[in-house]
């Protein structure tokens, strides 16, 4: 059976569809599993051992059919279901699963504050998509997995980083769902020992602030390292702070003990660190009370309200005791 595993974004999701792809081809003998990202995550599915082939999205969507077509899959497991994605299930004819978005239920949640949602964790809604072929969870958490290229040589970092560091992530998609640079300095201030600050070239500017407020002791990654090398620096430390964001995702998926802070999002969109093996390193930030919450299923570029509670009245010191190695 050839199967088509559809994601196209982001780090998170993807890297919530391993479940998927490791189930299907370990308890369907004769899976063959493909993979259809855009061509800027294929690094997360490509050195996948349980993955026969990535398909990789550019622009054109239309010039990928044909090749797509040509594969003659037996079945498309949509993990993304939106419009591109119906666009592929169209032009493939095949017998298609769509996993529950839940989209009413959010929207209630959101802005009617009315709780529907099922407690039920994204992967399992996930996986809901192959049960009709026997497929069951495994338990056995989320995968990435690295080629040796990629990995950050221990002895690059600063000598006092070698063995193990805190990890603060201080990267997110919208700012609602990032603490605000004054309180990622306070948080790094209450952090003991080494630090690392990782995030992409557009946290640069963050990352400086943080790293000359800390001095020595924190190594700023910041803008430093690609996808591969961001994840391999989450690998080699102790502990791990993120938003919710791809960051926490990655460090799930390495199974450190994670301190997840959330803003105007909330985990009962189903979507928190997923450790199963180990659900105690899973930690979860939040603060609660707060009428306002969840503001969006995503995010906004500032506070609706205009005060921001959701990130300013975050219990830094809690924070930082979770994350101490």
């Amino acid at each position: 059976m050839k199967v088509l595993v559809i994601r196209f974004s982001s780090i998170g999701d993807i890297l919530l569809t391993s479940p998927v792809v490791r189930c299907l081809r370990q308890q369907v003998p004769d899976a063959e599993v493909h993979f259809l990202t855009k061509a800027a995550f294929a690094p997360l599915v490509a050195h996948s051992p349980y993955i026969h082939r990535v398909h990789a999205l550019t622009d054109d969507l239309r010039a990928l059919l044909p090749a797509l077509r040509r594969e003659r899959f037996d079945l498309v497991v949509d993990l993304h279901h939106n419009a591109r994605t119906l666009r592929v299930k169209r032009a493939l004819g095949v017998p298609a699963k769509s996993f529950p978005k839940l989209n009413v239920q959010k929207w209630l949640l959101v802005n009617l504050k009315m709780d529907r949602m099922p407690r039920v964790h994204i992967v399992d809604r996930y996986l809901s998509t192959v049960e009709h072929l026997g497929v069951k969870n495994d338990r056995q958490g989320l995968d990435l997995f690295l080629p040796p290229g990629s990995e950050v040589d221990p002895l690059s970092l600063p000598p006092t980083h070698r063995a193990g560091y805190v990890a603060l992530c201080i990267g997110g998609a919208h700012a609602t769902k990032r603490l605000p640079p004054h309180q990622l300095v306070a948080l790094a201030e209450k952090i003991d020992g080494p630090l690392t600050i990782i995030g992409g070239p557009e946290d640069q500017p963050v990352g400086r602030r943080i790293a000359d407020a800390v001095g020595g002791r924190a190594y700023d990654a910041t803008g430093r390292y690609d996808l591969l090398g961001s994840a391999s620096l989450i690998r080699q430390a102790h502990s791990v702070i993120a938003h919710d964001s791809g960051a926490m995702h990655v460090a799930s998926a390495f199974r450190k003990r994670v301190v997840s802070v959330w803003g105007n999002t909330v985990p009962l969109f189903g979507m928190g660190p997923y450790i199963p093996q180990h659900p105690e390193r899973a930690h979860i930030s939040e603060v609660a009370g707060l009428g306002c919450r969840p503001c969006s299923k995503i995010g906004f570029e500032q506070c609706p309200q205009g005060h921001f509670d959701c990130m300013e009245r975050q219990d830094l010191d809690r924070i930082a005791a979770l994350a101490r190695p």
